[in-house]
């Protein structure tokens, strides 16, 4: 049995079979290997694709999906080893976890942080205690990665660069938004576009705005087993010069993290980092995209997002085709 929490434990071909079987699943290929299996899903937070996306292409392989939202239709649940149960919480995760796996075939799980201690968000407990106790395999459908918005935006790249990426210029830029977001699809843009042989610049307005070292070591790690490079900027024009490819993502700043009224003084002065016309038109013809959603003329301006470079799209639709191969590796045998 295999989970699926990160592309850090999968290999660039491991992946790419995934990849392929998503291209082949969005060309017409039916499959039924969720024939008469049931699909749990634990979200602790909101979602418009993943929960959309992941019901419809269990449906589509055969099977069904159950949503599950602690604290509102399930009970709320508690983490911690030895955890005194004396307050909000009427279940552990250790029974909850075993009871889903005796009724469900696998198990995805959406939790993002809490946003008050990063030393211990960091850690990615809720999947991590969900992955120890489970006896089928795991899903992360957004903790502090985002392993299935990864593939999409890969799958999305390799159809729009004829397969080819490797030696493209990615664009990693942060933007501007009124609230400190999760770092989650950062983390993973970095890792997917380095680990499939881009030269990838970081764009963001200081060294605050860096990502979590694990991330960023990965990310250099897989560069330079491609001979490529990772590069950090805090010059949007040179950043910008000559990309191929501009992917728009805010989030929060590790020091800062649980101290937003601290970070939103800095956060305020930044809005410049607004993907716009001017900006991509130093670019070398980029695509650009969003995980979604994407708060418009405040992260990207109507433009640029209506604009024909915009793949945002086509990555959502994505979502689904790259779910549901990672579905079909789930439940092989």
């Amino acid at each position: 049995m295999r989970h699926f929490l990160t592309t850090a434990d999968w290999s660039r071909a491991e992946l790419q079979a995934m990849l392929d079987d998503a291209r082949a699943l969005k060309g017409g290929l039916r499959g039924e290997d969720l024939a008469g299996k049931t699909l749990g899903l634990l979200f602790f937070n909101p979602s418009l694709r993943t929960r959309t996306s992941f019901e419809i292409g269990a449906r589509q392989l055969g099977g069904a999906a159950v949503i599950l939202e602690p604290g509102k239709g399930a009970w709320p649940i508690a983490f911690e080893p030895g955890a005194v149960m004396d307050g909000d919480e009427e279940e552990h995760i250790s029974e909850v976890t075993r009871v889903l796996s005796r009724y469900c075939d696998v198990i995805g799980v959406r939790a993002f942080p809490k946003f008050q201690d990063w030393s211990k968000d960091r850690e990615d407990r809720v999947i991590r205690a969900i992955a120890e106790f489970a006896t089928v395999p795991v899903i992360n459908l957004e903790t502090i990665t985002h392993p299935c918005q990864e593939l999409a935006l890969m799958l999305t790249l390799q159809e729009r660069f004829g397969g080819q990426v490797d030696g493209k210029k990615f664009v990693l830029t942060w933007t501007y938004h009124p609230k400190p977001l999760n770092t989650a699809v950062a983390n993973s843009a970095l890792m997917i576009a380095a680990k499939f042989g881009m030269d990838v610049t970081l764009l963001c307005p200081n060294e605050e705005y860096l990502l979590d070292p694990r991330y960023m070591d990965a990310a250099r790690a897989s560069a330079a087993e491609h001979g490529r490079t990772i590069t950090v900027s805090h010059d949007i024009d040179e950043a910008y010069r000559g990309a191929n490819m501009v992917y728009a993502k805010s989030w929060g700043a590790i020091p800062y993290f649980g101290r937003w009224p601290d970070e939103k003084p800095m956060r305020d002065t930044l809005k410049h980092f607004i993907v716009d016309e001017a900006k991509m038109a130093k670019t070398d013809g980029a695509y650009v995209s969003h995980c979604l959603p994407v708060r418009r003329n405040v992260k990207v301006t109507d433009a640029v997002l209506d604009s024909p470079a915009c793949i945002a799209i086509d990555e959502a639709e994505n979502r689904l085709h790259v779910q549901k191969a990672v579905l079909r590796r789930m439940v092989r045998p």
